[in-house]
């Protein structure tokens, strides 16, 4: 033998825990278990039949999620829509029910006894309903549109190149795209030759 002796045989290589860098399992630590520590869920490996028909039924439920996800999302955008059309229904409806007063007022001004505090109060009334969308339309010199215009007379003028309001008997309303009452108009056509 040379220069070992038969002690240093027998320990074998030395183990050293404080250099070993390879990867454990997380669940095998060298610490103690405190209370409270979760051990990682082990499962066990599954055959490759049972994996394949748990990815299928992964991607059918993700489908089957996404269908629902879409539904709702078409869902709520619907409701929106259907919110802001009963909303300007609401708002029509309203305002066609005070079309009377405007025309009672107007009626007021061009006999010249909107004065004092009326006038205020019908100013404040037209502004308001000017907040809420209501535009009057219909003015003398206008070409006669029959989707906008309601004609009371007819009569034919050389000075007109196309049918064009002369007269406009009552103003028409209407809030935004929608028409609430059509203007009552005279027009006048172009002259027979």
């Amino acid at each position: 033998m040379t220069g070992t002796s038969g002690t240093e045989r027998r320990r074998g290589p030395s183990l050293s825990v404080v250099g070993d860098t390879r990867r454990r399992d997380p669940g095998t630590s060298l610490e103690p278990r405190r209370r409270g520590d979760v051990e990682p869920a082990r499962q066990p490996a599954a055959p490759s039949g049972e994996a394949a028909a748990l990815r299928a039924r992964l991607r059918e439920c993700t489908a089957d999620l996404r269908r629902v996800q879409a539904e709702f999302d078409n869902y709520r955008r619907r409701v929106g829509r259907d919110r802001l059309a009963v909303r300007e229904i609401a708002v029509a409806n309203v305002l066609t029910g005070l079309l009377p007063v405007l025309d009672a007022i107007g009626q007021a001004r061009g006999h010249g006894e909107v004065t004092g505090g009326f006038r205020r109060v019908t100013e404040v009334l037209e502004s308001e309903l000017a907040a809420l969308g209501l535009r009057s339309f219909g003015t003398a010199g206008d070409p006669f549109d029959p989707t906008r215009h309601e004609a009371v007379s007819c009569t034919y003028s050389a000075d007109v190149r196309q049918p064009t309001c002369t007269v406009v008997l009552r103003p028409g309303y209407r809030v935004g795209d929608q028409l609430l009452r059509p203007a009552q108009v005279e027009v006048a056509e172009p002259g027979r030759t």
